[in-house]
């Protein structure tokens, strides 16, 4: 298992829109990884590590931004408590990876607002 602590530490020295596109990395590879049914596993821990960086990164920027990624997490909650559901029928699968794509666009336009 990571070590939080340590990741959290390192995480946070970060500039906030650096930490914006570390989170966008995450989605973009949660979304990648799981078009394979082989990656369950992976990608079920990197949700929960995507969830700390979005606890990790909210305190730091403007409340509409902290809301919108609150809802990120939502999402991403909803997906773990129905993941046998989800993980088994590639057509949902497929669908919450459409919504995740969505939502890795709006966390690259608030890197890119913050980076401005």
């Amino acid at each position: 298992m990571t070590n939080f602590t340590t990741l959290q530490a390192t995480f946070i020295k970060d500039d906030v829109s650096i930490r914006l596109n570390n989170l966008n990395n995450h989605l973009k590879q949660i979304q990648s990884l799981s078009k394979d049914n082989d990656n369950n596993e992976v990608v079920k821990s990197l949700i929960r590590e995507t969830m700390y960086f979005i606890e990790w990164i909210a305190p730091d920027i403007e409340f509409d931004h902290a809301f919108e990624l609150a809802n990120l997490g939502r999402f991403l909650t909803r997906w773990l408590f129905k993941w046998e559901q989800i993980w088994n029928d590639t057509e949902t699968r497929n669908q919450v990876n459409q919504e995740l794509g969505s939502w890795n666009d709006r966390v690259l336009q608030m890197s890119q607002l913050l980076a401005a």
